[in-house]
């Protein structure tokens, strides 16, 4: 067999997997699994510096040069904390929980293409553990696969706000996967394959974040939701369920849905630069190089992009608010979800309109289609988000009006222009211990 040369890209198939032998594909496993621990490590950490320094603080900087050994040192933390089991929970699926979450994390990753075919100890093969015929669908079907981790979490803890978490989590994940899903079918009609890595050799000649720009808007709103994380962070929202559906958790146990989270974050981000940013390949002009797209290189273009992803989440983190539930429902069933359901269909009837054209003028037909839908959906994001029910400001009672804060059922805050009536705000000492002027005396003090 001739030595393929330097600057010759190789663009794996399906052909090309199977062929491995066992202690390559051992390798190839360990080394992911290793990628993904120092990718998280190296996330919590640049997630800290970053909303630091966007916040106008210093951030960690005590373990280690400038804080660099401060998630490790967390994580010895968590690990060496005392595992605490509540009375009352179902202990079988309370321990199962976050394996259920971490496991699939790591296993979606495995048809993840992070560079063409190299020489690893004198055999060829491609920078990808293994390649499915429905690759993509793999991968949605892993992330749905650990939403049961905190469906499970939330309900055998036994308490009321777990519970709330976890219910919240089934409906993020029914809401904001079939837009995930739609944006896929869009990249499946122009490639002809569901396969990752013949996705990443179908943009050799333009990547399809320019072609499929509306897929790539709906495709990134929804990796946020699919998740948790903010400003779709509603399962775990510790404003109005103190933990979500991890309250209960400490420890190890704690440490490994946080594992998961960071986990999800890389593999969607991964995922995204493979359906929309060209995967492994260089971006222009690098590209111009010979070599950009053979050998090693390529990791390092594919690690930057995801990388890219990576920061858009911290960047959110950082600046949006969470989002009323209502608004959050609205955002997928009214917006995301029919945008993707159409643009679907578009690219479909366009691809087969110009099926006889050249692939330039079908590519412009389809990036100028993209153009005036992705226009349409960020307009009807903004009607949603801005345009909702709490734009339209409800009418203030008139001043001095009575006011009863039980009326309801349970205790409510007044009302701009209502008055907390005097003798429901002393307690029963204070209001029998009122002087004729109507001030309150403090309580005499008990003869010991």
């Amino acid at each position: 067999m001739s030595e393929i040369p330097v600057a010759q890209t190789v663009f794996p198939d399906l052909a090309n997997f199977g062929y491995d032998a066992w202690w390559l594909m051992l390798l190839k496993s360990v080394g992911i699994f290793a990628f993904l621990v120092l990718t998280v490590l190296v996330a919590i950490l640049a997630e800290r510096k970053i909303m630091a320094r966007m916040q106008y603080r210093i951030g960690p900087n005590r373990v280690g040069w400038h804080g660099a050994l401060q998630s490790l040192a967390d994580g010895v933390k968590l690990a060496l904390k005392e595992g605490l089991t509540p009375f009352g929970v179902d202990k079988a699926l309370y321990l199962l929980a976050p394996v259920i979450s971490v496991v699939p994390a790591f296993m979606a990753f495995a048809v993840i293409p992070m560079g063409p075919e190299v020489s690893i100890f004198g055999h060829r093969t491609p920078l990808q553990l293994t390649d499915l015929p429905i690759g993509v669908l793999y991968v949605l079907a892993m992330a749905s696969i650990g939403v049961y981790g905190i469906v499970l979490a939330g309900w055998s803890s036994g308490s009321t706000y777990p519970l709330l978490g976890a219910l919240r989590s089934t409906a993020q994940v029914i809401s904001y996967e079939i837009a995930m899903g739609l944006t896929f079918a869009a990249v499946f009609i122009l490639s002809t394959t569901m396969s990752t890595s013949e996705i990443v050799s179908s943009q050799v000649h333009h990547w399809y974040i320019l072609l499929l720009l509306p897929s790539f808007v709906i495709y990134a709103i929804s990796m946020v939701g699919e998740t948790n994380r903010a400003p779709f962070d509603l399962p775990e929202a510790e404003g109005e369920l103190v933990g979500g559906f991890h309250t209960e958790y400490s420890s190890l146990k704690f440490a490994m849905f946080m594992l998961a989270e960071y986990v999800n974050m890389a593999t969607v981000s991964a995922l995204a630069t493979t359906l929309f940013l060209g995967g492994w390949q260089a971006p222009w002009p690098i590209s111009i190089w010979d070599g950009a797209n053979s050998g090693w290189w390529p990791m390092l273009w594919f690690v930057i992009k995801m990388w890219i992803f990576m920061f858009v989440f911290f960047w959110l983190r950082t600046t949006l608010p969470r989002l009323r539930y209502d608004q959050f429902m609205a955002f997928g069933w009214k917006v995301l979800i029919p945008f993707a359901l159409g643009w679907v269909m578009v690219v479909a009837v366009i691809h087969q309109a110009t099926s006889g054209a050249s692939e330039w003028t079908s590519s412009l037909i389809v990036a100028a289609a993209g153009i005036v839908v992705t226009a349409a959906l960020l307009y009807a994001i903004r009607r949603v988000i801005v345009g909702g029910p709490a734009s339209v400001k409800p009418e203030l009672p008139p001043p001095g009006s009575p006011f009863d804060p039980m009326a309801g059922g349970f205790p409510v805050p007044p009302l701009p222009g209502q008055v907390l009536p005097t003798t429901q705000l002393a307690g029963p000492q204070l209001a029998g211990a009122r002087n004729p002027t109507g001030t309150t005396s403090a309580p005499e003090a008990p003869n010991v």
